[in-house]
């Protein structure tokens, strides 16, 4: 029969219960329970710090929520797949490419458009999450973009400086021709600002269409032995190195 220590170590606080589920944050887990929106065993609770008895039943606003261990993976998103949990318009999602994955209930981790290749990570850790697509983290991406003409060497630097756009001036990281430089339709370009569409709409206000966007590093993951349509499971390495990022 176990102890009553035994049964202490095994329960775990609500708002990390929420996170697990892959329903949110822990810091919106907090704001959910003290909006009165969550139950365990029909009884609202708003107490922050509740611990959660394995075999408990946990509802957010009504439905049933199941605590999962965390999952982490990396999809080589291709072309003409939409990122989205669901498409009203019928359209592939990336969540097609990953339902092999096992039973949990991943999301994508910001997101990439529908013409966009390249890698996308997949987790249910809601803290993980956002801590990857909030601003103040500054978390890196780099893209492989192919414009529809050459680029001047001035524009790359004007790229890196700032260019106005709609809703603010925007500017990348690094920007330079990829490879030896010879094909300027080429370019690579780093950034670290999570904002729809950034990049094309960084080319198209200098008047350059994006014809092909692949991103090539996620927060230091790369494409390495990830054929295009395929995903794989982080290592225990990547994933401390994810949770270690300021």
């Amino acid at each position: 029969m176990p102890s009553e220590a035994s049964k202490v170590d095994d329960r775990i606080r609500l708002n990390k219960y929420l996170a697990n589920s892959g329903l949110c944050n822990r810091r919106e887990a907090d704001e959910f329970i003290k909006s009165g929106m969550v139950e365990v065993n029909g009884k609202t609770i708003t107490q922050m710090g509740y611990k959660v008895d394995p075999g408990d039943v946990v509802k957010y606003a009504g439905e049933k929520l199941s605590p999962e261990k965390p999952v982490y993976l990396l999809l080589n998103k291709p072309k003409d797949f939409v990122t989205t949990m669901k498409d009203p318009k019928g359209r592939n999602t990336v969540m097609q490419l990953v339902k092999s994955a096992g039973n949990a209930r991943v999301f994508p981790v910001g997101r990439l458009d529908r013409a966009t290749t390249g890698l996308l990570m997949f987790t249910n850790d809601g803290d993980l999450a956002k801590k990857l697509t909030h601003p103040k983290h500054s978390v890196k991406k780099l893209y492989h973009a192919t414009l529809d003409k050459n680029i001047k060497e001035s524009e790359l630097k004007q790229l890196v400086e700032g260019v106005e756009l709609e809703d603010g001036t925007m500017a990348a990281d690094v920007v330079s021709y990829v490879g030896d430089g010879k094909d300027r339709r080429e370019v690579g370009l780093e950034i670290h600002s999570g904002k729809n569409r950034i990049v094309r709409r960084l080319f198209e206000a200098l008047g350059y269409k994006v014809i092909k966007l692949d991103r090539v590093v996620f927060a230091g993951l790369t494409k390495k032995d990830l054929p295009r349509g395929r995903w794989r499971f982080l290592t225990e390495q990547e994933i401390n190195n994810l949770k270690m990022l300021k």
